[in-house]
């Protein structure tokens, strides 16, 4: 009989992808720019990017990644954005050529919170996870966007997917997109070599093939979040999670992957 695979900590799984990494090399592009994003559901916030790689929010002033998969479209990622308390970050899409935005906070659950039973958490009517998101769209005031052009939106365009990620010469990984609230993840290699379990996601349209994807992991609390090029077959994100089991420090490290096709289910009306 075969052991079973452990689940790691946030922290030790980016010890494993940081060696040849396929992430991205962050841009410098939005450096001295300011960024007036106004959502639909009536919020606004201000990015402002300093020449030192940090950007200035309401919430005060971050250490940012900023990267980009196609031009004009740039992700941005940094630690921090939520209402305090839990642990937060921000990952914003901004699309400046159609003066378009996606913004993504995620929140991780204190230790306590982490520690109640999947039982427990049925019981109550509660998530399997205790990952919690906020996902709003909305404008940028960009000059000479076009005010019609639609926001981005939910998907299901990635749904009966199966899809080959290799995020370095070690850690490769399957998805299964099951439906437009769940998917499967599979490590083939890697440091979670044999694990696979199904978790809650979120899958954003972008623009032609190219897709903001969110997922929250129930065992490991545990963040991801992804822009799935696939007309360049090609990934870039993050995951965010503690570093350890003491809840006393945070992961949030780059990731990014050749992506393949490896076919698609459709399954009957």
């Amino acid at each position: 009989m075969s052991s079973q695979p452990p689940f790691i900590q946030v922290g030790a799984l980016a010890e494993s992808f940081a060696p040849n990494s396929h992430s991205l090399a962050p841009r410098a592009d939005l450096e001295g720019r300011t960024l007036a994003l106004g959502f639909d559901d009536g919020t606004h916030e201000t990015l402002i990017f300093d020449a030192d790689g940090r950007v200035r929010s309401r919430s005060g002033a971050h250490a940012c990644r900023v990267t980009s998969l196609r031009d004009g479209i740039f992700l941005i990622d940094y630690v921090g954005g939520g209402d305090g308390g839990c642990p937060s970050t921000t990952s914003v899409v901004a699309d400046l050529r159609l003066g378009l935005c996606t913004v993504v906070t995620g929140r991780l659950p204190d230790e306590d919170q982490t520690r109640v039973a999947a039982f427990t958490r049925v019981e109550r009517g509660l998530p399997l996870t205790g990952v919690d998101v906020r996902i709003r769209h909305g404008r940028i005031e960009v000059k000479g966007a076009n005010r019609d052009a639609p926001l981005h939106r939910p998907t299901v365009e990635l749904v009966g997917m199966r899809n080959l990620y290799t995020y370095s010469k070690t850690e490769r990984y399957e998805h299964i997109y099951l439906n437009a609230d769940f998917y499967a993840w599979h490590c083939l290699s890697g440091a979670k070599s044999g694990l696979a379990d199904v978790d809650r996601c979120h899958t954003v349209g972008i623009a032609d093939k190219l897709y903001l994807f969110v997922w929250c992991e129930k065992i490991i609390p545990t963040l991801g979040v992804l822009l799935i090029d696939l007309e360049q077959m090609k990934t870039d994100g993050k995951v965010f999670g503690y570093e350890s089991g003491h809840f006393d420090s945070l992961s949030n490290f780059p990731v990014g992957a050749f992506a393949q096709v490896l076919n698609v289910t459709t399954h009957p009306e």
